[in-house]
């Protein structure tokens, strides 16, 4: 009998055509079926379904699911809508991490290079030169050595920036001075140039980034944010540009997404706002890996260790 596999995603988030088309191709030795077209009688024939937006109804009619594959590479939206017992494995992807890296190192050199002040000098017609900073005396702090944070370091320790990074618990990146914990945040904070976030959603991150945080900021830092929004306190990051404390800032992520337009980032001379590109899932690197955990999970019943989430950390 071949192995059904529902492929669910939120109905207010429109089809997937591309990534569903992709799955079926990786995946010609089960039926991947969208919930919305699995008769209600077969729904409990499901072991495992392939989550592209978190639909808590869809997730709880499959009554036999051991194992969600998300292909996303962030969980706090899956985990409320996953039912307990479940395991869920979100989307480690070499190539989602090499496309996060590149964006954390263009708009780190955007920042570097002062792009943001040659702007601004562009709409008052000013010409005025200012001293180039070499790039090994620019310190930049990633805040979040997942896998991804893990890439950006490394490509920024190659193109010769001053790396450091921080996580909870202790890591070792070669040419990255690592810091951990509270006091390691506060010390990566005071150190840092350009602060990158690439933290999760979690209890523990949400406003981690607030008026603390940019206070310990050297003067004239910048901050890049593409983490999660929630990460972020608003009042308090626009407080810290408008007094000139923070230089910039580079939003790709947001609390509430599409931006809304009367929001004060899209009018702030000092912020650039982006619609959350810095890190978009890659739907062919993304198909062949979950393919390939799906169809490990029904052939030997293995989960894929190094992408399950421990619902109690929120990662």
């Amino acid at each position: 009998m071949t192995p059904l596999v529902p492929f669910v995603r939120r109905v207010d988030q429109g089809p997937h055509p591309e990534l569903l088309t992709a799955l079926r191709n990786h995946l010609t030795e089960v039926e991947l079926v969208e919930h919305a077209r699995i008769p209600i009688g077969r729904l409990g024939e499901a072991t495992v379904a392939i989550v592209d937006g978190p639909s808590a109804d869809q997730l709880e009619s499959l009554l036999n699911l051991a194992l969600v594959q998300s292909t996303w590479a962030g969980v706090e939206a899956i985990i409320p809508a996953v039912p307990e017992g479940v395991a869920i494995a979100r989307m480690v992807d070499r190539q989602l991490a090499a496309t996060m890296a590149e964006a954390v190192l263009a708009w780190t050199l955007y920042l570097h290079r002062d792009m943001p002040r040659y702007s601004r000098q562009q709409r008052d017609a000013e010409w005025i030169e200012h001293p180039v900073v070499r790039v090994s005396d620019r310190r930049v702090g990633i805040v979040g050595l997942g896998a991804l944070g893990t890439a950006a370091a490394r490509t920024l320790v190659r193109h010769g920036f001053d790396v450091a990074g921080w996580s909870r618990s202790p890591k070792a990146i070669e040419g990255v001075q690592c810091f951990d914990g509270d006091a390691g945040f506060a010390a990566i904070l005071g150190r840092s140039d350009i602060v990158v976030n690439l933290l999760p959603h979690t209890d523990a991150t949400a406003n981690l980034l607030g008026s603390e945080a940019f206070s310990a900021m050297p003067s004239g830092g910048s901050v890049v944010n593409f983490g999660r929004g929630q990460t972020v306190d608003d009042d308090a990051l626009l407080d810290a540009l408008d007094r000139g404390h923070l230089d910039h800032a580079v939003l790709d992520v947001f609390d509430v997404e599409p931006l809304p337009s009367d929001h004060r980032y899209w009018s702030h001379e000092s912020v650039t706002v982006l619609p959350h590109i810095s890190g978009p899932t890659s739907v062919d690197t993304a198909a062949v890996i979950a393919a390939d955990n799906v169809r490990r999970f029904l052939a030997t019943g293995e989960l894929p260790t190094d992408a399950l989430v421990d619902r109690t950390r929120g990662y």
